[in-house]
């Protein structure tokens, strides 16, 4: 049996730093780049002097790292040991496994812990795999002498290797370190874990989708169960209690987010201090989680971009510590400065609201408003203007225009009295520029700011001047759009679907010479062996841009 989960990224759009605090709230956008775990036995058979063994056997690969770790699992302390070279752990992953196994002994009878057993004594292969858009391609684009756009980042294979940059550590030794582009890794990859083990382990069930009221509650359920388990390992993997808004997204999707109170996760504390790991999970799956969430996404005909500078990553734990610290010194400005920003915030959440009501009520005048100001500079949007309802998502646009221009004003303001880049001088250019050109309603820093990466929404299909224009300042724009589904269960592996993508697309109405020679060759390997999945998923792997090429220069 194989199980594949997958878990979106982010983009936190507006409530940078306040929704640390409760009752704040922020945006968050679910978007189409996920992270997949791949979850099988490593043996296909219990042997039967397996029963006796205190261990299970855990191996975690991560292809794009080129990294593969084995485990010992404690069958009764449920502590995973690590017996591969400690450079290539993963603590988030790690956390997850644990807290999962624990979440199947503290909900099971006898009967279903028997049943556990017998999966857990066939050992866990645990597979993660990342999209593209997580990471920083822009050296390799670069060395291939490719322009910094879109297409150039879609030549790339689906799960490239990452690239370390390495950097001299005291001791002379080379500290690997993977550029990535703020959409929120280490959440999604944690919650697409957690995910996939809980329904492998039969603790919840990810594949039933029904109109009946008592099963979409079962399913509701089974996702808070994700949700807790994910939110306790990553917080424990992190070493801190953040706001919970990236593994929140990751499960449940695109939505309006106020964080739970902290000490609901002083269980998931208590166990770095000794208590059994199955108690804590009780606590944590019984505690008083107060965190709020509504479902939101982006009106009709609106387009989420993502562009990556490139001018370095930021530290968003840093930056948060320089921002507490201002708080402290300037308690009565830094609240003034919160209060602004927390309204500017509820306002633009507003207009976005009025302006998916007037979509839903009047289609056809605010399609047609759209579709005219998706070529118009924000200025002439009024121009001509004349009907009530146009008139109505005209201003509604204008007004969320306004309240993002406040948002970023308020964030230099807190930036520059915590002494630090949260909208930086050269990002400040490139989003006035931004904001100024036909079809853009909104551009900005994503959540904490910094160097990581920009944002802008677009109205119909003006997106491609955006594109473009970054591309002209040296910034890639993302293949990243926003997707408001959460955590869900695949068919299989995603590796194999985009090779069966690759081939599909190719054009094979008339196909050339060199193709039909290609063909017998793929057509001679899958009838002349048996394949395992490994295999199979390998020589897919290799093949994959052989195909692409085909398909593309029709040789």
């Amino acid at each position: 049996m194989e199980v594949v989960a997958s878990a979106p990224g982010k983009v936190l759009m507006t409530g940078g730093y306040l929704i640390l605090e409760r009752p704040n709230a922020g945006i968050v956008l679910s978007t189409n780049a996920g992270f997949y775990a791949i979850v099988k036995p490593i043996y296909e058979d219990v042997k039967p002097e397996s029963w006796a063994w205190a261990w299970t056997d855990v191996k975690l690969t991560s292809p794009q790292l080129s990294r593969e770790c084995m485990y010992k699992l404690s069958r009764k302390h449920l502590i995973l040991q690590c017996v591969s070279s400690s450079e290539s752990r993963n603590p988030f992953v790690e956390n997850a496994i644990q807290y999962t196994v624990a979440a199947a002994h503290a909900t099971f009878d006898k009967n279903k812990k028997d049943a556990l057993d017998k999966l857990l004594l066939q050992g866990l292969d645990i597979t993660i795999l990342g999209c593209n858009d997580f990471y920083s391609y822009r050296n390799q684009i670069e060395a291939l002498g490719l322009q910094l756009t879109p297409e150039a980042l879609a030549t790339l294979p689906p799960f490239t290797s990452i690239t370390f940059n390495s950097e001299e550590t005291n001791g002379g030794n080379c500290k690997p370190e993977v550029a990535k582009t703020g959409l929120g890794s280490s959440a999604a990859m944690t919650t697409a874990v957690v995910a996939a083990l809980l329904h492998y382990l039969g603790v919840v069930d990810l594949s039933t989708s029904s109109e009946d009221q008592h099963q979409k509650n079962k399913n509701s359920m089974d996702l808070d169960i994700v949700h807790m388990i994910a939110q306790s390992a990553h917080c424990i993997a992190q070493g801190k209690v953040g706001s919970g808004f990236d593994v929140s997204s990751a499960v449940y999707g695109s939505q309006r987010y106020v964080r739970f109170s902290p000490e609901v996760l002083s269980a998931a504390q208590a166990a770095v201090k000794g208590m059994p790991l199955e108690e804590v999970i009780r606590n944590i799956l019984n505690g008083k989680w107060d965190h709020e969430r509504t479902e939101f996404s982006l009106p009709p005909l609106m387009t989420l971009l993502l562009g990556e500078p490139g001018t370095g990553g930021s530290s968003t734990p840093s930056m948060v510590g320089a921002v507490k610290k201002w708080q402290k010194a300037d308690p009565e400005k830094s609240q003034e400065t919160w209060r602004k920003l927390a309204e500017a915030n509820s306002e633009l959440e507003t207009q976005l609201n009025v302006l998916r009501k007037l979509a839903e009520e009047h289609w056809d005048a605010y399609k047609c408003v759209i579709d005219s100001c998706s070529r118009l500079t924000p200025a002439k949007w009024m121009e001509g203007v004349t009907e009530p309802i146009k008139e109505a998502v005209v201003k509604a646009l204008l007004r969320a225009r306004e309240a993002m221009l406040e948002i970023r004003n308020q964030m230099r303001t807190m930036g520059e009295a915590a002494g630090i880049p949260i909208e930086p001088e050269s990002q400040t250019q490139l989003l006035d520029a931004t904001m100024n050109m036909e079809g853009v309603l909104l551009a900005g820093v994503p959540g904490a700011g910094g160097f990581d990466a920009v944002f802008a929404v677009t109205l119909g299909d003006s997106s491609g001047n955006v594109t473009n224009a970054w591309s002209s300042h040296n910034v890639l724009a993302l293949l990243v759009r926003e997707d408001p589904q959460g955590v869900c269960l695949e068919s299989g592996d995603p590796r194999v679907w985009d090779i069966t993508s690759a081939v599909s697309s190719a054009n094979i109405n008339q196909p050339s010479a060199a193709s039909l020679r290609f063909t017998p060759i793929f057509v001679f390997f899958f009838q002349a062996f048996s394949w395992d999945d490994n295999l199979y998923v390998e020589f897919c792997l290799r093949n994959s841009l052989i195909w692409c090429l085909l398909s593309r220069l029709r040789l």
